[in-house]
């Protein structure tokens, strides 16, 4: 590919989360585990045997890689690792690395994806966080997530209490759990994409080579590909290392299914946190009741740490602050003072280890893992 970006960061696009780990001389495993429900989820390692785990879940449309992409200077998971810490990175089912089943084959079953984040916080997480356990000998491990990978923990820690007791601290970037007061210029446009094609599309964005390809074929689709991405997350020129892109695009979107997006437009709409909205006869078949029920969110008691930013498209402040008065241990409170941080700046931002990372360290080492 003819391109003015550097060769490395192409290359680096073109690579797995297994094989960008490897390129940068950190050790990596793959692992797999089986849902309650069949589904086959991929988990990467950055293995520090003896350690304390810790483990790290992406946001929607996203994958393990967005823990390592920006380099072994940046990257939240080799920071971690770096300052003694065994890293997992989890997979959600249905992006690239998690896009298994034992019986259902995601090209050809409608029913593979029949799932939301609800499944995601009810299946996924916990059977991921066992086997860490399992696997470590640990009997807590600290968690990260971002965006999604805290919504789904809010679901498996109100569905699952038990699973409070088996975290150290919970870091909350970007969190999302009401969002009512979401601002990205796109919803609207979003929102009728889905409900002309919820029954039509299933799997949302997989990972593919043309469309890595067609936002770096020329300065034109660069630029308009810059431009989505920006109105999504919200516009941080400040910290967006642009030289970044095509490793960027190259790891996200690592696809979906439209149900979870459907399910994040739905608590835009009804203003609560609370289970899929099927309708008032199928709700009834499902939860007794007309209306979904509301997650439990007082029941999440696990320390929390909550991360998030003025300009982000995707998680409003006033939502934030809305979920702080009810999660009953909040132990970090943070609203960035940078007005220009967006969605993903703390995670891909290029001062974020800096000013993000290196406090969420000073945090994990006051929770004991006994």
């Amino acid at each position: 590919m003819e391109t003015h970006f550097p060769k490395a960061t192409i290359e680096d696009g073109n690579l797995d989360t297994a094989q960008l780990i490897t390129k940068y001389g950190y050790p990596v495993e793959k692992h797999f585990v089986t849902t309650e429900d069949n589904y086959i989820l991929g988990l990467h390692r950055i293995p520090r045997p003896g350690a304390p785990p810790i483990f790290m879940m992406h946001g929607l449309l996203d994958s393990s890689g967005t823990w390592v992409i920006m380099g072994p200077n940046k990257a939240p998971a080799y920071y971690f690792y770096d300052n003694g810490y065994d890293v997992w990175l989890g997979n959600a089912r249905g992006n690239r690395y998690s896009r298994n089943h034992t019986t259902m084959n995601p090209d050809t079953d409608p029913e593979f994806w029949t799932f939301s984040w609800h499944e995601i916080g009810f299946y996924d997480l916990p059977k991921m966080i066992d086997y860490v356990l399992q696997q470590t000998g640990y009997n807590k491990t600290g968690y990260f997530g971002h965006s999604q990978g805290t919504t789904s923990f809010w679901v498996m820690c109100s569905m699952h209490p038990r699973y409070n007791e088996k975290i150290t601290m919970m870091h909350a970037l970007a969190p999302v759990a009401f969002m009512k007061h979401v601002k990205a210029p796109l919803l609207p446009y979003a929102k009728n994409f889905v409900r002309m094609s919820e029954k039509t599309i299933r799997e949302f964005m997989p990972r593919t080579d043309l469309l890595w390809r067609t936002c770096l074929a020329s300065p034109i689709t660069e630029g308009s590909c810059l431009e989505i991405y920006y109105q999504t997350v919200g516009k941080d020129t400040e910290t967006t290392n642009t030289t970044m892109l095509p490793v960027l695009f190259g790891h996200f979107p690592a696809g979906c299914n439209l149900k979870q997006i459907n399910h994040y437009m739905q608590l835009n709409e009804n203003d609560r946190f609370c289970q899929y909205d099927y309708g008032a006869k199928e709700n009834m078949k499902r939860y007794g009741k007309s209306t979904p029920p509301d997650y439990p969110l007082e029941k999440v008691t696990a320390p929390v740490g909550l991360y998030y930013t003025w300009n982000d498209n995707l998680s409003s402040e006033v939502d934030v602050k809305r979920l702080a008065k009810i999660l009953p241990n909040v132990v970090e409170d943070c609203l960035y003072p940078n007005k220009k941080w967006n969605h993903m700046t703390m995670l891909w931002g290029t001062n974020a280890r800096e000013m993000a990372h290196k406090r969420m360290l000073e945090l994990m080492k006051k929770y004991s893992y006994e």
